[in-house]
């Protein structure tokens, strides 16, 4: 190894760039949500945890903008469908 290196042209930033549409975020999250969200990937036989936890929040946000009935005629469907 050298005694010194030479950085003056080096660039700052992430090794591998970050796709369009995407954005990197630092959050905090309980350890037994991230633990379950691992399990999941786990069971799935592989995977990313962040993905899956990416798909959890757009569904979320997708059903907040159901309309209460349409929601309630749903919730309905699937308990009807198990009762029977």
């Amino acid at each position: 190894m050298r005694r010194q290196y030479d950085f003056s042209k080096a660039k700052r930033g992430p090794v591998v760039p970050v796709p369009k549409g995407k954005t990197r975020v630092t959050i905090r999250l309980d350890n037994d949500v991230l633990e379950w969200f691992r399990e999941q990937v786990h069971q799935a036989g592989g995977g990313n945890y962040q993905t899956l936890i990416n798909q959890a929040l757009r569904r979320y946000i997708e059903q907040s903008k159901e309309p209460l009935e349409a929601t309630l005629r749903r919730v309905l469907r699937e308990e009807l469908r198990k009762a029977v």
